[in-house]
């Protein structure tokens, strides 16, 4: 992630910064867009920049741009995602200071206080109505793309009166692979997740966060210590840690949790040298998943993790801009688990490898351990990815075709023209006993296609 700050003053008094964080997709490392699922410490994961100024006075600072475009494989595109973030600061520059402009610093700085204080007293009347006591869940991480283990995330949730203590001390030591989370990544998490079964009114602010206190042990895979890997905590780990916050409190306000969504951004990214423009090319393709059931609704299909705000990648635009040919992209049926209410869908979408090599490379999760299901719902369906070579009609695990440890964690395979890449997305969780879903749902599932009439007889027996 980059972050742009840029200050704003009034009469030479510094009122605040308007911020802007967004993904940049390559920037150097191991593997062609950076997430590399092979990782063992911080600097193979690409450049690290520490704050320093890209603007002075208003002016660029061109030796700190011929840096960062110096150190990526794709320096023109880098240049344009990088100044349309400076151009988001510049804005927002402008804006606040109009609004101080208009009604005086005192009242701006009052209200920024007044604003916080109100979110602090609006989560504490939230929580305040949680009953008190110690909730606990956990999650397994199937592999850190390394060694061949699994790592247990969990947590303790305590409720106290209008405050809650939330303790990842029962969560594994941190992984050799880029799994570890960072103390700001599993303290997110709990503020996402509690955020998600409290009244969605409340201001998104600090003050909300200042009833919660997170213990995270260092040198923990919620915790990592410097300088471990850590590319996967925020797509992979992040939601693991929203999502057991949320079941953890299963216990206590049932009617506003969910069972587990897919906790993935499947994450495949893959570079080359475009054969129609002469230059180097490199992808971040995040993928989504199925969302759980939760009380009263079917789980969404197809919807980013819950840490993120990504749209899908439209066939055409992918088409165009990478040497791939999109041969298939549908919802997965009967990936959502069964219950009361179902879990969402997640999809399959197969790439074909079309003119030049492709190097490939992906951080995912959920190809062995299912999202996990909620007062009696069955689990979701698993992930995957599977490749056929050119001239072949087998699929092949990227274990069985390069020797990779992970089947979803690996870096700088080869893709060559004719060669087929299928990846799949988990489904959501089900929420609920499937035998008191009602049957008139259970029909339209299978008349739409969403569930097959062996799964809603195996399931549901209907």
């Amino acid at each position: 992630e980059h972050t742009f700050f840029k200050p704003f003053f009034v009469d030479g008094e510094l009122m605040g910064f308007a911020v802007c964080i967004g993904h940049i997709a390559e920037i150097g490392g191991m593997v062609p867009g950076a997430f590399c699922g092979e990782a063992t410490e911080i600097f193979h994961e690409g450049m690290r920049v520490p704050p320093v100024k890209i603007r002075k006075a208003g002016k660029d600072v061109d030796e700190v741009w011929k840096l960062l475009l110096a150190n990526c494989r794709t320096p023109r595109q880098n240049f344009g995602d990088l100044s349309a973030m400076i151009g988001c600061v510049d804005l927002g520059v402008s804006r606040i200071t109009e609004i101080i402009h208009k009604y005086g610093k005192d009242v701006f700085s009052q209200t920024c206080e007044d604003l916080m204080d109100y979110a602090e007293r609006r989560m504490r009347a939230e929580l305040s109505v949680f009953k008190d006591g110690k909730y606990g869940f956990l999650d397994i991480v199937e592999n850190d793309g390394i060694e061949d283990k699994s790592y247990t995330v969990a947590i303790d949730m305590y409720v106290q009166g209008d405050e809650v203590v939330a303790d990842y001390s029962r969560s594994s030591s941190q992984a050799k692979g880029p799994i570890n989370a960072t103390l700001g990544v599993a303290t997110g998490a709990v503020y996402n997740g509690l955020l998600h079964i409290t009244d969605p009114s409340i201001p998104k602010n600090s003050g909300a966060f200042r009833p919660i206190r997170v213990v995270a042990p260092p040198h923990s895979v919620v915790n990592v210590d410097y300088p471990g890997p850590l590319v996967a905590g925020n797509t992979e780990t992040h939601p693991r840690l929203a999502n057991i916050t949320i079941g953890a409190m299963g216990a206590c306000v049932p009617e506003r949790v969910m069972a587990s969504e897919s906790c993935t951004g499947t994450n495949f990214v893959f570079g080359g040298n475009h054969p129609d423009y002469d230059e180097y090319f490199a992808c971040y393709d995040l993928m989504s998943g199925g969302w759980g059931g939760r009380h009263g609704h079917d789980g969404n299909d197809c919807v980013i993790a819950i840490n993120g705000n990504c749209r899908f990648n439209p066939t055409e635009v992918f088409e165009t801009r990478f040497p791939f040919r999109v041969e298939n992209c549908e919802m997965t049926r009967d990936s959502g688990g069964a219950g009361k209410w179902r879990g969402g869908l997640g999809y399959q979408r197969t790439l074909l490898a079309t003119s030049v090599p492709i190097t490939g490379s992906q951080c995912s999760d959920r190809h062995d351990v299912k999202p996990w299901p909620i007062f009696g719902g069955e689990a979701g369906g698993n992930g995957g990815t599977e490749i056929m070579k050119s001239g072949s009609t087998a699929w092949a695990t990227v274990k069985d075709l390069y020797g990779k440890r992970s089947t979803s964690k690996y870096a700088n395979i080869t893709l060559e023209p004719g060669d087929r890449i299928r990846l799949t997305t988990p489904g959501g969780g089900g929420y609920g006993d499937p035998a008191e879903r009602d049957p008139a749902a259970i029909a339209e599932d299978v008349a739409e296609g969403y569930v097959s009439a062996d799964a809603a007889q195996r399931s549901y027996g209907r």
